[in-house]
């Protein structure tokens, strides 16, 4: 579905969230979600990824089925009208099986599959595509922000791979904002080519 040796994919964000830092409660109904989806693939949007809990600084915790309550609609009706591919922002093996259950190809896991011990196993029976992205409840490092990121990833990605994730399913994503102050952003990005040598393609989220 991805060759990322041949060009960069874009992904367009779709947050049926009412708190979402840059989009909260614009894209609650099914029919609001959709019209900025179609409106996100015109302007070039190669996969939407679609959030139902935010994961903004201070953000309120969902459970489980209230998240499935606001993505499954979308993800239908999604599915209905489009062939973009789904990705669904979720750390809930509960969301991601029901997601993956309706043709969701990547399972977008802010936790980087350690939140939730199923997560990895759910997303191998599907089959699907998997972002890991590094996330920490801080901003202090006990040693060089890229290391400690790059053995976070390693850490997630053999996860993955013991799960039985297929590892040309695997992206990598530095976790711009997560864990980290503004001056640590702007190192990670200056230093974004040192995460290459784990050898997987990356995600940016910024």
């Amino acid at each position: 579905m991805f060759d990322y040796n041949k060009r960069t994919y874009i992904m367009g964000i779709l947050n049926v969230t009412p708190d979402s830092f840059s989009d909260g409660g614009k894209f609650n109904s099914v029919d609001e979600a959709l019209k900025h989806a179609i409106k996100m693939v015109e302007e070039g949007a190669d996969i939407i990824d679609l959030g139902g809990e935010s994961t903004r600084p201070g953000h309120s915790y969902v459970d489980a089925d209230e998240e499935l309550r606001r993505v499954i609609p979308v993800i239908k009706k999604l599915k209905e009208e489009l062939d973009t591919p789904i990705s669904v922002d979720t750390y809930k093996a509960k969301v991601a099986d029901e997601s993956l259950k309706l043709g969701v190809e990547m399972i977008n896991d802010v936790w980087g599959l350690t939140k939730d011990k199923d997560m990895a196993s759910v997303i191998a029976k599907h089959n699907a595509y998997v972002c890991i992205m590094h996330n920490q409840d801080d901003t202090e490092y006990g040693k060089d922000i890229m290391e400690s990121i790059k053995e976070f990833l390693l850490e997630s990605i053999n996860i993955a791979i013991e799960a039985g994730i297929d590892k040309n399913k695997i992206v990598l994503d530095p976790g711009i904002g997560f864990g980290k102050t503004y001056e640590q952003n702007l190192e990670v990005l200056k230093r974004l080519g040192e995460l290459k040598t784990l050898g997987y393609p990356i995600l940016l989220g910024t």
